[in-house]
């Protein structure tokens, strides 16, 4: 039996810009982890599984951990530790129009004053970051920033000055609402052609400051579609994807580098389970997961633009079809059943020779 010393742990991780068929549009990961979140007393995800721009929803068991903070979480490198609320600093590009920045500036004042977030004052870049896109040969998505530095002088100033916990960035990205990948995000069959570069630009904050940090795109308002797939619609719903990049980090845990003995503290070696798409396993978390007692549940059917399934890299897995047979997996492994009892041609054991 479980008990409060021994929380039952998972991480769920649908990679970012890899075109995931659930999890790779607009917070549609969000149904997954809310109900590991009825399953288990700790899940463990990052923004792309949570982030649905004006949509999100907190749940005090389920953590939003930054991508490459989840990585050095996974590597035993860094702790999380829950926090009640993060101070947020927010930076602004340069490069954003005034109205659009304005949006923005009226976006995160709404989150204090409807929820009562504490977000710090703001600070805009000494130079525009200037975004590009880009796509690999596979189809997953990445990207660049021109000016690295002004972005990492803006969050020095932030913390510095401001005290801030958490940082939100909001970056100028291109407008091309004639691409084909666009319309087929839209349609609900493409990758998402931004998250790649939001990747970088997040992961370059957290690396440097070991802060928790979240980025949302500032774009133009996109023409109305009348075929618009659900699963891309969130993004539609306003001038800003600023509100759920805001709540996720008002209660994002912090980083820890050193284990102080503290039972709040959770660190890697502490993950029951992780749960990630068949073919989306080359990255580094599951890697590291891999490599200890953690317990792999692939995921069939939410298929990606990669090809790196389990047995590709030796790892052991428990493969599943869907979502559903997955959270069956983890109340039998919490339980401490074998998930082999529950197949009705459980075969013999076996004699080693």
């Amino acid at each position: 039996m479980l008990t409060s010393q021994n929380p039952f742990t998972a991480v769920l991780i649908i990679p970012t810009g890899v075109g995931a068929a659930i999890g790779g549009y607009a917070g549609d990961g969000m149904p997954i982890a809310r109900a590991m979140g009825q399953v288990c007393d700790r899940v463990i995800t990052h923004p792309n599984v949570l982030n649905g721009a004006q949509l999100y929803w907190s749940q005090k068991n389920i953590y939003y951990v930054e991508g490459y903070g989840l990585d050095r979480f996974a590597a035993k490198q860094w702790g999380l530790q829950p926090v009640s609320q993060n101070k947020i600093g927010l930076i602004l590009d340069r490069g954003i129009e005034a109205d659009l920045r304005l949006r923005h500036l009226q976006a995160a004042d709404a989150t204090r004053a409807t929820l009562g977030l504490d977000i710090t004052d703001y600070v805009i870049t000494d130079q525009p970051l200037e975004v590009s896109l880009k796509t690999a040969d596979s189809g997953a998505s990445w990207g660049t920033i021109a000016n690295p530095g002004s972005l990492l002088r803006a969050a020095e100033k932030l913390i510095t000055q401001a005290g801030a916990e958490a940082i939100a960035i909001v970056a100028r990205f291109p407008d091309d609402f004639d691409s084909p990948s666009l319309q087929d995000y839209r349609h609900g069959s493409g990758v998402d052609h931004l998250a790649g570069a939001e990747a970088v630009i997040s992961h370059l904050v957290v690396r440097h400051f070991k802060i928790p940090a979240a980025h949302a795109p500032a774009l133009m308002p996109i023409a109305l579609d009348p075929h618009l797939s659900p699963r891309a619609a969130a993004e539609e719903l306003g001038y800003t994807f600023l509100p759920c990049v805001l709540v996720g980090l008002s209660q994002a845990p912090r980083f820890v580098t050193n284990y102080e003995g503290s039972s709040q503290q959770i660190w890697g070696s502490e993950v029951d389970a992780l749960v990630v798409p068949e073919t989306a396993c080359g990255g580094n978390s599951v890697l590291s997961l891999a490599n200890s007692d953690t317990v792999i549940i692939a995921v069939r059917e939410n298929t990606t633009q990669m090809q790196v399934p389990p047995s590709m890299l030796g790892i052991k897995s428990i493969g599943v079809n869907s979502y559903l047979e997955a959270l069956g997996v983890l109340v039998a492994h919490r339980a401490g059943i074998s998930v082999d009892a529950l197949n009705p041609s459980l075969s013999s054991i076996r004699c080693l020779s």
